[in-house]
């Protein structure tokens, strides 16, 4: 007799190769699902549900007679919107530097040259005090909670917002002067 998903995520805490019939049965399902929503993200976002699971798999709760398909497709709607966010914050931080946020698809082998910083800004940003440089790449270049960036810099999250918010405005400065 076949075991259920929730016998392979028990068993999966001792042999792995559980966890393995887990993402035989649903993979492809759950990357359907994810491609419905974000097709150009969906073997990412598969890949990095299952990875979510394998790490949460001993908090399963079986609470679809032995099924994990709802369990890892809360898990997908998490890593999607995480994702979604992620985009957001990216886009919202490279319209406030001034770079550009979308990309022509015919246009894709210069991507690179498009989405990097030019030089100047790359220059503008190395010449930020250091306590403010260090705040923005916490914050934009690891997309890290103003809490967090707080914690590491050890000061209150209003002094990392507000290192933030003056590194932003003399980048964007800088950006218009540029224009």
């Amino acid at each position: 007799m076949e075991r259920t998903d929730a016998e392979l995520l028990q068993a999966a805490r001792k042999d792995p190769a559980a966890f393995g019939e887990v993402y035989r049965r649903h993979a492809p399902f759950v990357f359907r699902w994810l491609e419905r929503r974000a097709r150009h993200l969906a073997v990412d976002l598969t890949a990095e549900t299952f990875a979510q699971a394998w790490l949460s798999r001993r908090r399963f709760r079986d609470h679809r007679d032995g099924s994990a398909l709802p369990w890892l497709l809360g898990i997908a709607q998490n890593v999607l919107n995480e994702s979604l966010r992620r985009d957001r914050v990216e886009a919202k931080a490279r319209l406030k530097l001034g770079l550009p946020v979308d990309v022509a698809d015919d246009d894709l082998e210069h991507v690179d040259e498009r989405l990097s910083c030019n030089g100047a800004l790359g220059a503008a940003v190395a010449a930020l005090p250091e306590h403010e440089r260090a705040a923005l790449e916490l914050r934009i270049g690891e997309d890290l909670a103003y809490d967090e960036v707080a914690r590491r810099l050890t000061i209150r999250p209003a002094a990392a917002r507000l290192r933030v918010s003056r590194a932003l405005r003399r980048l964007s400065v800088l950006a218009k002067e540029e224009l």
